[in-house]
């Protein structure tokens, strides 16, 4: 009979733990869920305010032709210019203790048809100019869509400071990889 009343204390003493681990397990599973959705706001805003403020560019900057080079980006997509593909960039990442890498082609849009020669002429500068632009940059720069359309910005702002028969409106990545 002693055998019998041990043994009901250790069925008693499982059963409490099991509902302190089930308590345990929905409380983690709470807070992962709570965190998602947290991080899903906070990003997905960050977005919605990137593109709020290009859509007043756009709406606020007249696009002109003017004889002073801008080095900032065209953003008018209903009047897109003449497009000019450059060959696949593979670049490791600048970062201290591991080894990234980021694979990506990129389309240049031209301001006019004739610039077209002098980008075939100049193509090895302009290839050094991104390759040394993409190679300066960390992961974590260029990870998100803001850092993204940072590093549009540099690489535009660059490449038409070597130009003389016209300018890049913008660049768009047609591949974007990072390893």
């Amino acid at each position: 009979m002693a055998e019998a009343v041990e043994n009901q204390e250790v069925v008693t003493e499982k059963k409490g733990g099991g509902n302190i681990l089930l308590i345990v397990i929905v409380a983690l599973l709470a807070t992962l869920v709570i965190g998602g959705a947290a991080a899903a706001y906070f990003m997905l805003n960050d977005d919605k305010e990137l593109i709020d403020d290009a859509n007043k560019v756009a709406k606020t900057a007249p696009v002109t032709k003017s004889s002073t080079k801008t080095t900032s980006r065209v953003t008018d997509y209903s009047k897109i210019g003449p497009m000019y593909p450059m060959d696949q960039f593979i670049v490791n990442l600048y970062n201290e203790g591991s080894s990234r890498y980021l694979k990506t082609t990129i389309n240049f849009e031209l301001s006019s048809e004739e610039l077209s020669a002098e980008m075939d002429k100049k193509k090895p500068l302009i290839r050094d100019i991104v390759i040394k632009t993409l190679s300066a940059k960390t992961y974590e720069e260029i990870s998100t869509i803001k850092g993204k359309e940072n590093l549009k910005d540099e690489i535009v702002s660059k490449v038409n400071q070597v130009l003389t028969d016209g300018q890049v409106n913008n660049l768009f990545f047609t591949d974007f990889v990072i390893q």
